[in-house]
């Protein structure tokens, strides 16, 4: 049987998908843009 390839750790999600991440970017902040027009509850991890 095949691992399950998702091994979550909390810090490698922030530092990868978290808010600051997304906000120290242009596309970052395109993106949060996106999500926040589409009225989503989390625009990031």
């Amino acid at each position: 049987m095949k691992k399950c390839t998702f091994q979550p750790k909390n810090k490698q999600e922030k530092r990868e998908h978290g808010f600051r991440k997304r906000m120290s970017t242009a596309n970052g902040r395109k993106v949060l843009k996106r999500r926040k027009l589409k009225g989503r509850a989390k625009l990031s991890a």
